[in-house]
């Protein structure tokens, strides 16, 4: 059995002898006398697909590090389910090189009795094999690739269960050491092969509307998506693409004209935005002369003549001022860049289409069909101007060739879905990015309802005010923390900052712990509960760990001091539970920013909360003296423990925009 290196070599050799195989049948194609129509398309697509794959390859070879390179000695936590797999894939490829990229299933076991981790490839190559009619049994497979596994750093024993299954037991040195370098080194992300440009497109309220409830959603995933990207060494630009231009800004434009005839001098005092838009709104309905002159201030708006861009901003500026307020409670950031900032763009979009053909011409309409996509986008009205899809065709090539995205992200409703397809499709089909290199992506959500399961409106059917929302999540925070008693025993500014944090976090976490692609019903009591899945129960959670140190006189230096020194011992059940569950976080990280579902995040802060208790519950971390209450030992290792779980739920908080406090 070799080394990790002997087995990256092994894989290296095995992907440059594809690569001269594929190059070698790219050059035949090349070659070959073609014959005319269906030959030549199947040849050329079959040219096309061969090519793809070899550019995968070579970036596969650039990028991948050896198996040996791991970040074993750097400071980053260690993906052990990453290192199996690489440990596993060399096994496999030993046992069976015949076998053409055979499945890898490496999964924390489920139930204790069964190891740490299972294999779980015997079967699906056994399905591969009969495939090739050689009949092998899952269980004869699972025993060969035990037998060809390289020699490693992690794996104790393994054992072969049922039809196949590979358990894995892990060593618990090799655990212990991990722990220790968590301990020293903090949580630290895992090395990127190259730093990424990411994009991520999210909130895009509308000017001179309000925010309501529906822009919550996009606001809280598209920050906490960021988030996640940051943590992880990503370039992220975060951006507000608001609805900043249109027809609606005629309407307002004259209808500022008539109420504040001196805009220009004196800024007009417009406190309540929503209804001066009702207003203008009301007027362009019903009053003809009003609606010729927002035509007409449309057009010199477009224009662009001074005193019209100057209304226009006045106007936006109210509305930055409201949404900001919202930010600030979220504590989101984010760089606007609306409808407006592309204006100048489209018409090279529109030119572009149509110098390659794929403009058509519908009753006055400029169309574009995109591959595969039965709906087609307008690109021209009939009247000359533009439309949402110009303009997000234009968004999206801007982020492409200016701001050189390597990942771009959209945040919205799930019912933007269809048009987003079709937008992407537009982009590949001109050949502005490749989906195997560029990842281009809508992260749609569903719906917010209220308790009797119907969208969430206010009693008179109106939207909810996001703003109103949050003020009322204050007074609910509140009012818990006096049930609680604990404005008798925290500091009026304590008070106000555990507000703020059971407040504003239990509105983010209520959302985040839901799949985003479902809706999900908006209940104050269910998201301030102090028990179960709630934001609300892991804040005390992480509150007690906090204090577990500081009830033993034990401060900052003296936990340094221990995670360089002490062994951190895993000889309990539970504290081998507890060790375990805390080393699972870099594989979380994995899994979410894979398929950018954030719940999965919630759900293992809660299962490390609970994994935390039942090891608080039955080891001993401090003892004291029954008479006096005087700390009389403290088991620094386990102490160690409540600190490496507090490190990774803190870091947990910070990608979900959660801000715990020490006091609560």
């Amino acid at each position: 059995m070799g080394g990790p290196l002997t087995e990256y070599h092994s894989r290296l050799e095995e992907q440059e002898k594809e690569i001269k195989t594929l190059s070698a049948e790219i050059e035949t194609l090349k070659s070959k006398e073609l014959e005319p129509t269906a030959r030549l398309d199947e040849l050329r697509d079959e040219n096309t697909k061969l090519n793809y794959r070899l550019n995968i390859l070579k970036r596969s070879l650039q990028e991948s590090p050896p198996a040996a390179a791991l970040p074993r000695d750097s400071k980053a936590m260690l993906n052990i389910n990453q290192r199996l797999q690489h440990v596993f894939g060399a096994a496999i490829r030993a046992a069976y090189p015949e076998l053409e990229r055979p499945p890898l299933a490496v999964t924390p076991s489920q139930q204790a009795k069964f190891g740490d981790y299972q294999c779980n490839s015997a079967m699906a190559m056994s399905q591969m094999l009969k495939a090739k009619d050689v009949k092998v049994n899952p269980r004869e497979i699972a025993e060969k690739i035990v037998k060809n596994l390289p020699e490693n750093e992690l794996i104790e024993k393994t054992g072969i269960a049922g039809p196949g299954f590979v358990n894995v037991h892990l060593k618990r040195s090799f655990v212990s050491q991990l722990l220790s370098d968590l301990l020293v080194n903090g949580v630290q992300p895992p090395p990127l092969p190259k730093k990424k440009r990411v994009v991520v497109d999210f909130s895009s309220p509308n000017i001179a509307k309000e925010m309501h409830v529906g822009h919550l959603r996009s606001t809280i995933i598209g920050d906490s998506m960021s988030r996640l990207f940051e943590f992880l060494g990503y370039d992220v630009l975060r951006l507000n693409h608001v609805g900043d231009w249109g027809t609606q800004f005629g309407m307002l434009i004259a209808h500022l004209q008539d109420k504040f005839p001196d805009y220009l001098a004196v800024s007009p005092p417009i406190s309540d935005l929503q209804g001066f838009y009702k207003e203008s709104k009301k007027r362009f309905d019903n009053e003809e002369d009003f609606k010729k002159r927002a035509y007409r201030c449309v057009v010199r708006l477009q224009s662009k003549e001074p005193d019209f861009i100057k209304a226009w901003n006045l106007i936006c500026d109210v509305s930055r001022k409201e949404f900001q307020r919202v930010y600030d409670c979220l504590d989101v950031k984010i760089i606007e860049r609306g409808e407006s900032f592309y204006q100048d763009m489209m018409t090279a979009v529109v030119k572009e289409f149509e110098e390659r053909g794929f403009v058509e011409l519908d009753e006055g309409r400029k169309i574009v069909f995109a591959t595969g996509q039965s709906l087609p986008l307008t690109v021209v009205k009939s009247d000359g101007g533009y439309t949402y899809d110009t303009s997000d065709l234009a968004a999206l090539r801007q982020r492409l060739f200016d701001e050189k995205a390597d990942i771009i992200i959209y945040v919205t409703d799930s019912g933007q879905g269809s048009h987003f397809q079709v937008v992407f499709a537009a982009a590949q089909m001109i050949g502005w990015y490749d989906p195997g290199v560029t990842r281009v992506e809508h992260a749609g959500f569903g719906v917010v309802l209220g308790e009797d399961k119907k969208k969430f409106k206010t009693r008179s059917g109106d939207t909810v005010r996001l703003m109103d929302l949050l003020d009322e999540g204050l007074k609910r925070s509140m009012d818990k923390l006096k049930d609680k008693e604990r404005d008798k025993v925290l500091s009026p500014e304590e008070l106000e900052k555990a507000q703020r944090a059971v407040a504003f976090g239990c509105i983010k976490y209520a959302d985040l712990s839901h799949n985003r692609i479902n809706d999900y019903v908006f209940s104050f009591d269910k998201m301030l509960d102090d028990r179960g899945n709630t934001a609300a129960y892991l804040l005390y959670a992480f509150t007690r760990i906090r204090s577990i140190a500081r009830l033993a006189n034990i401060d900052e230096a003296a936990l340094r001091k221990a995670a360089a020194e002490t062994e951190v011992r895993l000889d309990h059940e539970k504290e081998w539970k507890l060790g375990k569950c805390i080393l699972r976080f870099p594989e979380i990280l994995q899994k979410i920013t894979d398929d950018l579902l954030l719940h999965t995040l919630c759900d293992y802060l809660y299962e490390l909360a609970t994994t935390f208790t039942e090891f608080y519950d039955c080891c001993y971390c401090i003892e004291k003296d029954r008479q006096s209450g005087a700390v009389v030992t403290v088991n620094m290792w386990r102490m160690l423990l409540c600190d490496a779980t507090a490190a990774v739920m803190a870091k947990g908080f910070d990608i979900l925009g959660i801000n715990p406090v020490s006091r609560m």
